[in-house]
């Protein structure tokens, strides 16, 4: 009968600490209070992480932050390589107690300006032929390819759940240079970007964007036209293979 017991609280165990943090969360509140006037979405995918914050009320581009994570065993940490809110912090790795409950993620930390308590709550773990953070690394004009490697200054674009992100930044100079985000679908060759946040013009919020996309080889060729209407051709490449960073 032990046997019995002790098996399936085995699995359960296995099972807790095997949970994916891979998806779209939504903050829902911070040290006890209910975040109401804010929008925090956070995206997590192939161990990066990325988070867009907006005023509800306006749309009002507040913040961004995002780098690599780590999460085992009810321990979790974050590393900064961009953080609007406070540029200095870059580089910076915070250690995080986690707790994960089904849907809601509950991580607390002992910061400098006093204990953080933030609860997350899973909006979707969708996956489609573009799930994935990526970097970009080749654009093609007049039928020509261009290639680049990048390095401490580079664009990604995480998609997961169902949302997007993408960045451009200077993980060395601490330079950030722009995000935007929202809810995308890609299916049959077809890529749609529903923008709901956006750090350059946000009156671009509610804007849909169309484009045809193709997996080759393992790299993400886009092509459509971007938002100010100009024509692109963008090959992605997945982020672990395409960034070399600096020695």
């Amino acid at each position: 009968m032990k046997k019995l017991i002790v098996f399936p609280l085995l699995f359960l165990f296995a099972w807790v600490n095997g949970q994916s943090l891979e998806g779209a969360w939504k903050l829902t509140s911070q040290n006890g209070k209910a975040v109401t006037e804010q929008e925090y979405i956070k995206i997590y995918q192939d161990d990066y992480f990325a988070f867009g914050v907006k005023n509800v009320s306006d749309n009002a581009f507040i913040g961004a932050g995002g780098g690599p994570y780590a999460y085992a065993n009810g321990k979790y940490s974050e590393t900064l390589d961009f953080f609007t809110l406070n540029p200095l912090q870059v580089g910076t790795t915070t250690p995080f107690k986690a707790e994960l409950a089904g849907n809601k993620l509950t991580l607390s930390a002992d910061t400098n300006n006093g204990m953080l308590v933030e609860v997350w709550e899973k909006i979707s773990s969708d996956e489609d032929a573009l799930t994935g953070n990526w970097v970009i690394t080749g654009r093609k004009r007049d039928d020509q390819i261009s290639r680049s490697t990048p390095g401490a200054r580079r664009t990604i674009k995480i998609l997961s759940g169902g949302r997007f992100q993408w960045v451009a930044f200077n993980s060395e100079t601490r330079e950030f240079s722009g995000t935007g985000g929202g809810t995308y679908t890609a299916k049959d060759g077809k890529y749609t970007e529903n923008i709901t946040f956006f750090s350059r013009d946000n009156s671009r919020v509610g804007a849909s964007l169309g484009f045809d996309f193709e997996v080759i080889d393992g790299e993400w060729h886009h092509s459509g036209l971007s938002s100010t209407g100009m024509p692109i051709y963008e090959i992605w490449t997945p982020y672990a293979i395409g960034y070399t960073p600096a020695k």
